[in-house]
């Protein structure tokens, strides 16, 4: 196992050419342009996410890593099938593909518990990332991501994609137009408790066989979240709703949503500083916060598909004079007042390869993407201190500047989560 000790030893922050000298074909991008990719923790969503990457002839994707065999075959056959050859390498050691020279970027898409500590580990190697949400497993993480790319120096785009989607762009744009009139509140939906309650379980599946290493590395897998038993459930998904591996509803669905609401309201920077619990465990719920200006934001749990049928993830903009909401269908409902300012946008398929577009031009050029790490790093504090609000079951009161809670020392305890041995952020 390695430690920090032995991790901050190897860490260096080089400028990376790639090394490939394949010949360039009439349209092609140049070799020594190209981006070089590797992959950690690739499962159904991070595929989706490389079927997009895969696309881009500026891009070109050389090794995954991942903690199961299944994975790493699966994963080279869909790369070496897309390029028509076999030179996609298999590593079951993170720092085995971070120590290659050549990789100048990494699409990370593990389970939450690792998103935070395996970034911060690549920054330390010298690598861009992509990597998905939620980002953090706490406050104390949020800031260590932020902090870790800034200091590094390090391109990080988070899997907000909807950042780069048509209808959501569009809805930023009215208010920022003033057509909406001044910013009143913004509703975020977080999804169903049915199925993402807000406070996770903290019990333990019973224990099962455990597969051999090679098979499966189960306390590689486990990470910085606590030891328990194996289960295969786990493995396959069944992680989401463990307090150990998950934020719950709140942070699983507030990092897409809440998200947006920062992004659209130019309040990338900053966090409300009231947070006022509403409901029970089985829903629905909502979660009153309030920013310094006035603003509302209001999480919602009251229809995932929103209050208008918008589509999962949506969220509403509302001022004075009018409003607007969207979601992932990409139908936008409004106020009669803003329909004559409304026009066909992208499909939501497009937002995916925009947000990816969006992180090979910030590689190259070496401005923050639309989803940075500070940009993440606010969204998600948010959200915790949601989570914790909801935990406490009380109001709760928050100095953005001195980054605490002031009226709950309990509170202030929960803005950091235990990492099990020997990892650190």
């Amino acid at each position: 196992m390695t430690t920090r000790r032995q991790i901050l030893k190897t860490a260096v922050a080089p400028m990376i050419v790639p090394s490939l000298v394949l010949g360039q074909q009439a349209g092609a991008v140049a070799p020594s342009d190209k981006i070089v990719f590797g992959g950690i923790g690739i499962g159904s969503r991070g595929a989706y996410d490389l079927s997009k990457l895969l696309n881009f002839a500026q891009a070109r994707f050389v090794a995954i890593c991942d903690v199961r065999n299944e994975r790493r075959e699966e994963v080279k056959s869909m790369v070496d099938q897309k390029y028509g050859d076999r030179d996609c390498r298999m590593y079951d050691d993170q720092y085995a593909l971070l120590a290659r020279q050549d990789i100048d970027a990494v699409l990370i898409a593990t389970g939450d518990r690792w998103h935070t500590p395996l970034a911060i580990i690549a920054a330390q190697h010298g690598k861009d990332v992509y990597c998905e949400k939620p980002c953090s497993m706490s406050m104390e993480e949020s800031w260590a991501l932020a902090d870790a790319f800034r200091r590094y120096n390090r391109i990080y785009q988070a899997g907000c994609q909807r950042r780069n989607g048509g209808n959501f762009e569009l809805c930023r744009e009215l208010l920022k137009s003033g057509v909406l009139g001044k910013l009143e509140t913004l509703y975020a939906d977080v999804g169903p408790s049915v199925n993402w309650p807000p406070v996770p379980s903290r019990d333990w599946l019973a224990a099962e066989e455990l597969p051999p290493r090679q098979v499966l590395d189960w306390d590689r897998w486990l990470g910085p979240a606590p030891w328990r038993p194996y289960h295969s459930s786990y493995v396959s998904g069944g992680w989401r709703n463990f307090y150990d591996f998950h934020g719950g509803g709140i942070l699983e669905w507030g990092s897409h949503t809440v998200d947006l609401c920062q992004w659209a309201a130019d309040l990338d920077d900053t966090q409300p500083v009231e947070y006022e619990p509403v409901g029970t465990n089985v829903g629905p719920y909502k979660v009153l916060c309030k920013y310094a200006s006035g603003v509302n934001l209001v999480m919602r749990d009251d229809g995932w598909d929103g209050s208008l049928k918008t589509g999962s993830c949506s969220f509403r903009i509302e001022g004075d004079q009018g409003w607007v909401e969207t979601g992932d269908a990409t139908k936008i409902e409004c106020s009669d007042n803003v329909k004559p300012f409304l026009r066909p946008t992208t499909p939501a398929s497009l937002a995916l390869s925009n947000h990816i577009e969006d992180l090979l031009r910030s590689i190259k050029t070496r401005q923050q993407p639309r989803a940075s790490a500070a940009a993440a790093a606010n969204s998600h504090v948010v959200c915790h201190a949601a989570f914790i609000a909801y935990q406490r079951s009380k109001k709760l009161t928050w100095d953005t500047a001195k980054r605490e809670f002031t009226n709950d020392d309990t509170a202030n305890r929960m803005r950091s989560r235990a990492l099990r041995e020997p990892w650190r952020v």
